[in-house]
This record gives C-alpha cells, sequence and structure tokens, in this order.
C-alpha cells in the first residue's frame, strides 16, 4: 500500500470511531421471555428454534421463563419498570392489557403479505393495531384418555350433561385413585368455568354490555360444578398443570386444554404407558346445542426499544417461516400461523388435528373479559366467587352476585 493510501486508510478510520462506527461492531443481543420456556418438552423446542436461528444469524438470544400463572403479573411489573426488552410470548387474552402499557411496538408494517392467515392476524391485533404477530390459534377444549374410559366400561365419548356425569361415575367407581375430570379449580385458571356458564345458557355480559353473571344460567353451572367436586369427580386445588401431568400418568379421565395436549401427554408420560388422547366437543345441555369452547392462542409481542429491530427479525423468523411452523406442529401439536403451513400434508391429514379444528375450534368463541385492560382481575373476581362456592363459603346466586358488582366497577 502505497504512504498516500495508507494514510487516506487511516484518516477514514479516525472519521469512523468520531462518528461512532468500528470496524468490528458488537452481535446483536436481546432477550426472549415466555411460559412455554418454564416448561419441559415446549422448553426444548423453541429452545431448539433459538439456538439454530442465532448461530445462524450471529446474535444472542437471552430466554427469560416465568411459569404460566404467575406470566402476566411478572411481564406488567417488568414493563412498568423499565425493565422489559426484546419479544415476549403472549396469551392472545393479553393484548388489550399489554397494548395499554404502551411498551409494544406496532408492527404493522413489518407483517409481510400473504404469509399469514387474516384469522391469525386479526388475533393478536388490538383495537385494528398489530401489537403482535401470531404464533399458533385454536381453542381450549376437552380431551379424554380413550384406553382408561374403555377399561372403565365407558364405550362412547358423551356428547350431554347427563352422558358426561355418567362417564365420570363410572372411572370413580373404576378406580378411586382416578380423578374422573380433571376440571381447574384452581383461581388463578378458573376462567375454565366460562364456557360451562355457556353450556347452560347463562352469561358474563348481557348484549346492552352490563355484567350478566347471576343468571339463571350462570347460577346453575356454578352449581353444578361445585357438586362435581362434592361428589368426587373433580379435586381441589387442580391447575392446568396439574392436570397435565396426571393425565399423562393415566390418573384421569377427561381434562380441559389447548390442542398442544396431545404433545404434552406423549412428552410427559412414562415411556410405558401408552395413551389415548382423544379430543371431544363439550357435552352440552340439551341435545342439539352446541358445544362451547374458548378461542385460544399466542402472539409474538416486542418491545419498541432499542432492541426492536432484531426482535422484529426472530419474531418473525419463529411465527412467520412455514418450516418452523410445521416442525413445531410436528413436536407440539400446535397448529402454525401460516398460511403455505396450514396448507402442507403434515397438517392437513393430521385426524386429531382435523377433529379438534372441525368440531371445537369451529365452535369457540372469544373470553368475555379480552377487550378490557382489567381482564385479568375480571378473570380472578370469578374465579375467587366460583371457588367460594365450591368450598361452601357462599351461595352460587350471591358470589356470583358479589362478582358481578366488581366487574362492573372495573368496566367504567
Amino acid at each position: 500500500m502505497s504512504r498516500k493510501l495508507s494514510s487516506l486508510f487511516c484518516l477514514l478510520v479516525v472519521l469512523m470511531m468520531a462518528v461512532g462506527v468500528t470496524t468490528a461492531q458488537e452481535p446483536e443481543e436481546f432477550t426472549f421471555t415466555g411460559w412455554s420456556l418454564n416448561e419441559g418438552l415446549s422448553r426444548d423446542v423453541i429452545l431448539g428454534f433459538a439456538n439454530t436461528y442465532a448461530e445462524t444469524n450471529g446474535v444472542t438470544i437471552n430466554p427469560v421463563a416465568f411459569p404460566f400463572n404467575e406470566y402476566l403479573n411478572q411481564v406488567i411489573l417488568q414493563a412498568n419498570g423499565g425493565q422489559l426488552s426484546g419479544l415476549m410470548q403472549l396469551d392472545v387474552a393479553w393484548m388489550a392489557p399489554m397494548a395499554a402499557l404502551g411498551v409494544l411496538k406496532d408492527l404493522g408494517a413489518d407483517v409481510p403479505e400473504g404469509v399469514y392467515t387474516d384469522a391469525a392476524l386479526a388475533s393478536c391485533q388490538v383495537d385494528g393495531v398489530q401489537y403482535g404477530l401470531p404464533w399458533t390459534t385454536a381453542s381450549i377444549g376437552m380431551v379424554a384418555n380413550q384406553e382408561l374410559l374403555t377399561a372403565a366400561g365407558v364405550t362412547e365419548l358423551p356428547t350431554t350433561i347427563e352422558e358426561f356425569e355418567a362417564a365420570l361415575i363410572a372411572l370413580e367407581a373404576y378406580n378411586p385413585e382416578v380423578i374422573p375430570y380433571a376440571g381447574i379449580t384452581d383461581v388463578a385458571q378458573l376462567k375454565d368455568i366460562i364456557p360451562w356458564l355457556y353450556t347452560f345458557g347463562g352469561q358474563v355480559f348481557a348484549d346492552d354490555g352490563s355484567v350478566a353473571l347471576g343468571d339463571e344460567g350462570s347460577i346453575a353451572a356454578v352449581e353444578w360444578y361445585a357438586s362435581l367436586l362434592e361428589r368426587n369427580l373433580i379435586a381441589a386445588d387442580v391447575d392446568r398443570f396439574d392436570a397435565r401431568q396426571l393425565f399423562a400418568q393415566g390418573m384421569v379421565g377427561f381434562y380441559d386444554d389447548a390442542i398442544v395436549a396431545r404433545s404434552l401427554a406423549a412428552g410427559n408420560k412414562p415411556a410405558d404407558l401408552e395413551l389415548t388422547v382423544v379430543p371431544l366437543p363439550r357435552p352440552v345441555l340439551n341435545e342439539g346445542d352446541a358445544p362451547q369452547s374458548m378461542l385460544w392462542g399466542h402472539c409474538v409481542g416486542v418491545v419498541d426499544d432499542d432492541k426492536a429491530a432484531a426482535a422484529t427479525a426472530f419474531a418473525l423468523h419463529l411465527t412467520g417461516t412455514p418450516e418452523i411452523g410445521i416442525a413445531y406442529f410436528e413436536q407440539m401439536s400446535l397448529p402454525p400461523t401460516t398460511i403455505e403451513a396450514l396448507a402442507s400434508d403434515v397438517v392437513a391429514n393430521d385426524a386429531y388435528v382435523s377433529t379438534w379444528s372441525n368440531e371445537v375450534t369451529a365452535f369457540a368463541t372469544a373470553n368475555p373479559f379480552w377487550g378490557f385492560p382489567e381482564s385479568a382481575r375480571m378473570e380472578t373476581l370469578l374465579g375467587e366467587a366460583v371457588q367460594s362456592v365450591m368450598v361452601g363459603d357462599a351461595s352460587a346466586a350471591d358470589a356470583l352476585a358479589d362478582a358481578a358488582e366488581e366487574i362492573t366497577d372495573l368496566t367504567q
């Protein structure tokens, strides 16, 4: 190199340093927060995707995990403390309260055309703003252990409440150590009572927007649910994690879960236990009624800070790459949200998913609390009311009336 070129090169380096440009940039680093990073099989699968992406793209992804029941509160605390960054897994039910915090990036301009389904994109929007990218969309429904039912003499899946109770009684008689129905009884997830309220003809909100808890149907549903505990057909203090573990061990006949139930059972069960996981529409009060289920899904949100660009790139890769969506489906039974992955033979030809999609998700409705920033508190109030009935502290009418009054205050 000539002396003149050498001098020019040195001058260029000095100028680059003066404006903050270095010849060797530090690799991008951001945080990935999720509750699925706290659960065995899902943790391993997701971290596998993250690690491959990090190695390929020369970035560092720092995983942070919280249990599901604590997750929203932890994320809100971090957001309020200015400590939340990167991307995060979000339940579709949490999009409104998270958007209200003002920390999420509007990802509308980042969404590529023709990749995600319109329904999936809509599930991660608040007031038309794309505050999240859709990761999976389905419903919370019911599953049964077909092998256990057969052993107890239940030859057909129940379709009505009457048949459902008969199946539970048969399971209890077959083996008193079995929980016939691992319905949620822990306050943190007692929002699962909502589809049962609808099954009995109850409402959470009336057509005029007023709180309807305490109507004839909701009282009947809560009284019936409490009676299951009295008859040892469900158990006290059960949450989703407990139900999953017990179901995988062959100790539960029925329970409520997302479509992921099959893969979780397969991942958690002992190697010598053959478990048949069958989805079923929720039993109805009267033949001809529509089976009730709740919409369910995961979004990926991005904090609008200096890590947003790198976090968004990974969020798009994780949710929008068809090959990843198919691989995630194969390992977790979670339906993808991209048009290409949904049309693949792997997804389209799966009988379990087909049944769930056509007979469970097809009748799913949105959680009535989703549109309110105080949705989590509203769910807790409903759960506390139901639990107070189950433990005998209040009548269903009184407990629901009190909950309705407090929920009404939160809607103002």
